[in-house]
């Protein structure tokens, strides 16, 4: 009988082992709150974790960095491109130059090139960007030129509409847009027609683009007039081309336009 009941107590003593110790398990990990449990996991499962290193999140930080800075010099690379192959379309060549300053207060009427007379450039000489005309040079340093905008509220040229032939002046408005006032005073025009220099103009050679028009007012007095956008973006504009510009060639050219048989359109 005694050995019996030995026999029964020994062989509990194994279920109530390990009742005891998932007992002190659950109070060990209550105290804790799994910590240790966690420290395995993660001890295990690192080697299966792709991105679990913080070296590897810098890496894959600075590898998105290295391509941002890709793309824009791409980009800068691309429309230094741009005028490279617009001054090799024109006759003469143009002198590329970068922009170095603008004014917050002026912005839409002074830009600064960097390039002056030690490159040979003098004042009144034509500043062209991409899509059109920009403006003139207005003063020369050695190494800088300041061009006046066509945007510049006080600036003004003769200009016509390229399908119609209809002449006028127009004069900036501080933004990227500016007033055309007709010479006629039932001019052919209309939203879309493409505006561009004229032989009018004393200050820029005939036939350069400026821009397009966007709305027309047949009501205005004295003269019909247009409100015309740059064909340019004088907002963003980060390069220049100047070519040169005489006045003397530009009359001589215009006297001989106005005396053709069928040249010339009255002011």
């Amino acid at each position: 009988m005694l050995k019996n009941t030995i026999r029964r107590w020994w062989d509990l003593r194994l279920p109530i082992a390990l009742l005891g110790l998932a007992v002190t398990a659950a109070w060990g990990v209550r105290q804790t709150q799994g910590a240790p449990l966690f420290e395995v996991y993660n001890w295990v499962s690192r080697p299966f974790q792709a991105n679990g290193s913080g070296q590897e999140q810098l890496i894959s930080a600075r590898t998105q960095e290295l391509q941002a800075r890709l793309l824009e010099s791409e980009a800068q690379n691309q429309k230094l491109k741009e005028l490279l192959g617009y001054v090799s379309a024109k006759k003469p060549k143009g002198i590329v130059a970068p922009i170095v300053g603008r004014s917050a207060d002026h912005w839409w009427q002074q830009i600064t090139l960097g390039r002056g007379s030690n490159d040979g450039i003098k004042t009144d000489f034509t500043v062209m960007g991409p899509g059109g005309l920009v403006g003139r040079v207005v003063s020369v340093t050695p190494n800088t030129s300041l061009v006046l905008l066509v945007s510049d509220p006080t600036s003004q040229l003769g200009v016509g509409i390229t399908r119609s032939r209809n002449m006028g002046f127009m004069r900036g408005k501080g933004g990227n847009q500016a007033v055309m006032e007709f010479f006629d005073n039932v001019p052919n025009v209309k939203p879309g027609d493409v505006v561009s220099t004229s032989s009018f103009s004393q200050l820029f050679p005939a036939g350069l683009p400026v821009g397009k028009i966007v709305s027309v007012d047949m009501n205005k007095t004295p003269a019909p007039e247009a409100v015309v956008e740059f064909s340019a973006p004088m907002n963003s504009l980060e390069w220049a081309v100047i070519y040169p510009h005489s006045k003397e060639v530009e009359q001589k050219n215009a006297a001989g336009e106005s005396s053709a048989p069928d040249g010339g359109e009255k002011q």
